[in-house]
């Protein structure tokens, strides 16, 4: 049975590395070279280039890409993000900024070709870059920043994959603002080989064992892309991420990981640069990350970004009762979220493989086959959270998040519908 070979990779927080290359093992089908440390020093996250030549270029350019430019300059990188024209696809550009910066207020907003990422037309193409959220950058280490940015019109109008415009319309609403809305999400996704489009981890052209042993497993035969899911963890604990945990998942080759609790529009942004870091450190492993919600059909689970959401009210004594509020607007509204939870979400949520069907709404208490969970800490102590399971992995979680906030605080069904629901879902409010 073939094995897919994956680059050695290797990454160290606060770590100043030499290299020393090793050739990777025979039958790889060509020369991978992994790395390993020595060393210590003070800049930033070291994931260390990998060369799949032998003439020894990209081990020449590591002292290059690992000085320390502080004693010598006080300018800074920005690494400007934002989302592209398909709404899932991510984009950067890198400018320089004459001096460290504290807030996103104190950088210029900035312009790119809109033409070339499917968001202007070619006789108008200017879009505008505005700074919304920073983050330490774990890739150049040092005072340099991530910048994540949202998009407009050269006339200040939000453009139409601008998602993040709405959603923080939503929550600086007073009603909005007075619950606090506190997100947990996790973020599935999968790794693939480059040059095949499988699975890594599964055999070219085969398929592993059935699942069962990889969850959450150990082992060369059961865990796929250790070192990627870790080299991603330290990056975001970097970065200010407020990751929270991460986990092998149940199909091989797909991993998780959690970010949260986040207040607001901070969910969305975390999310965003988090998958910012992934699409990073997947590059330098030469492994493709893929948001797809069901990458192999058949048997396997697929992958979503369950969404763990609550309210002040909620999470204080007789928080049950609003929860239970909540799950009525929401099945109220289920055609409305699921058209906005993910690109090829029906090929996922079947009702098998701890789905429920896309079409039909459900709820339980510890029940992962239903369209929101409630958890049986919530039901015991009478307040808590609920899981929405809905969303797929691809989703945007600016929309996402805030649908959440609209539907439950800012939105109210009429009695009668609200009764109908209340009925049909055996729930008493």
């Amino acid at each position: 049975m073939a094995q897919a070979v994956v680059p050695a990779m290797q990454c160290q927080v606060g770590a100043k590395a030499s290299i020393r290359a090793r050739p990777a093992a025979a039958g790889s089908g060509g020369r991978v070279w992994g790395v390993r440390r020595t060393g210590r020093g003070t800049s930033g996250l070291k994931v260390r280039a990998v060369s799949t030549a032998t003439t020894g270029v990209v081990p020449r350019l590591e002292h290059l890409l690992n000085m320390d430019t502080k004693p010598y300059t006080d300018k800074i990188i920005a690494e400007y993000i934002w989302v592209g024209g398909s709404g899932i696809d991510l984009r950067s550009k890198s400018r320089t900024i004459s001096k460290p910066v504290e807030d996103p207020s104190e950088l210029p907003k900035w312009n790119y070709d809109g033409s070339s990422t499917g968001q202007a037309p070619g006789t108008d193409s200017e879009v505008i870059l505005y700074p919304q959220a920073i983050f330490k950058d774990p890739f150049r280490g040092g005072n340099n920043i991530l910048v994540m940015c949202d998009t407009y019109t050269p006339a200040g109008e939000p453009i139409p994959t601008n998602k993040r415009h709405k959603a923080a319309q939503i929550f600086s609403d007073p009603k909005v603002v007075e619950q606090v809305p506190w997100f947990g999400i996790e973020q599935e996704y999968t790794l693939m080989q480059k040059d095949v489009s499988w699975p890594l981890g599964w055999p070219v052209g085969g398929y592993p064992g059935p699942q069962g042993p990889y969850y959450c497993a150990v082992g060369a035969d059961k865990s796929f892309g250790r070192d990627i899911s870790d080299a991603h963890y330290k990056a975001c604990l970097y970065a200010g991420i407020n990751i929270s945990g991460t986990n092998g998942e149940v199909m091989p080759g797909q991993w998780e990981y959690q970010v949260g609790p986040s207040v607001g529009i901070e969910a969305g942004d975390h999310i965003w640069i988090s998958r910012y870091l992934l699409e990073r450190i997947t590059e330098q492993a030469g492994v493709v990350l893929t948001l797809d919600p069901k990458p192999i059909q058949g048997d396997w689970n697929g992958a979503g970004c369950h969404t763990n959401y609550s309210t002040k009210s909620m999470r204080e004594a007789g928080g049950f009762e609003v929860i239970k509020k909540a799950i009525l607007n929401l099945s109220l509204r289920h055609d409305l979220h699921i058209s906005a939870y993910g690109e090829g979400n029906e090929r996922r949520l079947t009702g098998l493989h701890e789905t429920a069907s896309i079409d039909t709404f459900s709820w339980g208490v510890a029940n992962r086959g239903c369209s929101i969970r409630v958890g049986r800490d919530t039901e015991a102590q009478g307040k808590g959270y609920l899981e929405d399971r809905r969303p797929a992995s691809n989703m945007d979680p600016y929309v996402v998040t805030g649908l959440l906030a609209e539907t439950t605080i800012l939105w109210e069904p009429s009695l009668e519908a609200e009764a109908l629901a209340a009925k049909k879902l055996a729930l008493k409010v």
